[in-house]
């Protein structure tokens, strides 16, 4: 865990004392510390009320539940203009045709929000001017400036611009800027696509098991449990939830939200790389990043 603190401080070009630091003691923040995990794929825990993310429309025959092995996003879904359900509907049938189609995580780039929330495990390094988000596969992390905004001429990135703040209990993240520009831009594990207006705003908070209940039984309902084994069943205490809205008037007819519930584990955070395999059984190999020139 150790070295796994030290590389992210590299990565911010600051120490490992500086991320420990306590935050000035005139604040009063809630406090994200320690590794967050969900069991759960394709991921996010759709409403019950209101616009929502896609839902599989193949369920397993046994529970119900989300079946992953064949991954059809509901193209009727009344959130989705004509060209994003043509794409969707698109992918659903290479999945049930059994073809693995490409997307961010099974190709190794960076995966855009809210596609990373298809990783497990979650943790939250806090500071006063900014955090840090990592996550569980292939050395994902986010940056967060606290109390800023955007900048007027914003240059798009893989993880877009963040600017965080809190209200009360809750931490708000804002987040333009994701590149669309790139191979396999897509939000969800149904190919739904994106533009280069998509807008996410994110709440995290703190809540007891009993508020958590609900997503959490939403989450049982609606998803396939992958990584079940790493989730503490019998723990009560309090719960990561992140309740996000998504907006794109490229591919959406209106901004939708969804949450996605994260509690604490039975195991240490893992190094998980992705194995890089360019090819494919149908159509041309994919492109992976690849470096122009050495690096040294």
């Amino acid at each position: 865990m150790s070295r796994f603190i030290l590389a992210a401080s590299i990565v911010l070009g600051i120490g490992t004392a500086a991320l420990a630091a306590p935050a000035p003691s005139n604040t009063a923040i809630p406090d994200f510390a320690g590794i967050w995990w969900h069991p759960s794929l394709p991921g996010p825990e759709p409403l019950d009320n209101g616009p929502t993310g896609l839902r599989n429309i193949m369920r397993r025959v046994e529970d119900g539940a989300s079946d992953y092995a064949r991954l059809v996003g509901d193209y009727r879904n009344p959130i989705l203009k004509p060209d994003a359900a043509a794409t969707v509907k698109k992918f659903g049938e290479m999945s049930l045709a059994g073809e693995v189609f490409p997307n961010p995580a099974n190709q190794c780039w960076p995966e855009p929000g809210p596609f990373i929330y298809k990783n497990f495990g979650l943790q939250i390094l806090q500071r006063p001017d900014h955090l840090l988000m990592i996550y569980d596969q292939d050395h994902e992390m986010r940056y967060v400036r606290m109390n800023q905004p955007h900048p007027r001429n914003l240059k798009p990135s893989w993880y877009g611009d963040s600017v965080g703040h809190y209200e009360g209990d809750t931490l708000v993240i804002d987040t333009v800027g994701i590149r669309a520009d790139r191979p396999f831009a897509m939000l969800d594990l149904y190919g739904t696509p994106y533009t280069k207006s998509l807008h996410m705003v994110e709440r995290y908070r703190l809540i007891d098991y009993n508020q958590a209940k609900e997503a959490i039984d939403r989450d049982f309902k609606e998803n396939f449990h992958a990584a079940a084994g790493i989730i503490d069943r019998l723990y009560r205490g309090k719960h990561l939830q992140v309740y996000y809205t998504v907006d794109d008037e490229g591919v959406f007819t209106t901004p939708w939200s969804a949450t996605v519930t994260y509690g604490r584990g039975v195991t240490d955070w893992p190094e998980t790389a992705c194995a890089e395999n360019p090819h494919v059984p149908y159509g041309e190999d994919e492109h992976v990043p690849t470096a122009a020139k050495p690096d040294f």
